[in-house]
């Protein structure tokens, strides 16, 4: 993978089954642990396009798959259209979403949908056809769109919801555990190569002796690596009384309070 993504073995054991077996792997972990940026690596290792779709809380499946543009075909249909569309031609009006682009897609490719569990409960399952099958039908139209090559999918979730079984089943699982001091050093190690060992130790004595504090968010592992890039830029010294730069971990103002 990426030199600039450190994965541990357990992870790279589960992307070869997902790769082996064609299934989605879906990551779990605490936010912040680097569970979108793994597709984006993922992808860039491969040479492979990535299709990103984000989900919220209003999102539905066919978000994801399609949008029929009817409004605009309405007013092209009752005002001069000075565009290429055809508005006797319902396709000029279909747009493919990440998930149809990534069916719809020539070469080998890559989907994240990220953070699964933003959406409603029944979201999971409505996708368990498309994520089967590789293939989805444009109701307008009735015509099917089925994958030339199966994208790898990448599915995450921050634990908001639980998913439903149906789903698990079709998923390859795996949850990314919050580094501990070593991994973590180096992670670090990758994006600041060559960073003051004083430095690299004290910054990351600090940053685990605040994560076992009670607080209402912990800081996480981009939020380290933010926190020491200021530290580098600004040759600042880190020691049990100085934590200079403290908005870069702490985003809360009671956090703060415990800290100061």
């Amino acid at each position: 993978m990426n030199s600039e993504y450190v994965l541990s073995k357990n992870l790279q054991e589960a992307i070869k089954v997902a790769e082996i077996t064609k299934r989605p792997l879906l990551i779990k972990g605490e936010p912040g642990t680097g569970k979108t940026l793994l597709a984006h690596y993922y992808a860039q290792e491969k040479g492979i396009p990535l299709y990103e779709w984000n989900v919220k809380s209003t999102t539905v499946a066919k978000d994801g798959l399609y949008f029929y543009d009817a409004l605009t075909r309405l007013n092209d249909s009752r005002f001069e259209n000075d565009s290429n569309r055809n508005v006797n031609n319902i396709n000029d009006y279909i747009r493919f979403e990440p998930m149809g682009m990534a069916f719809a897609s020539d070469e080998s490719c890559a989907l994240l949908i990220d953070e699964i569990d933003k959406a409603d409960i029944e979201f999971p399952n409505d996708l368990l056809a498309e994520l089967d099958k590789m293939e989805f039908t444009i109701l307008e139209t009735g015509q099917k769109v089925k994958a030339k090559q199966r994208p790898f999918v990448f599915i995450t979730s921050n634990n908001e919801k639980e998913l439903p079984d149906a789903f698990l089943r079709r998923c390859v699982f795996h949850y990314i555990e919050f580094p501990n001091w070593e991994m973590m050093k180096n992670i670090v190690e990758v994006h600041h190569p060559g960073i003051d060992r004083d430095l690299l130790k004290r910054s990351l004595d600090l940053f685990y002796r605040i994560r076992e504090m009670d607080l209402r968010k912990r800081p996480s592992t981009s939020e380290l690596i933010d926190w020491i890039n200021v530290l580098v830029h600004e040759g600042a010294r880190v020691d049990a009384s100085t934590i200079p730069f403290i908005g870069s971990l702490l985003k809360n103002e009671e956090d703060l309070e415990k800290i100061r």
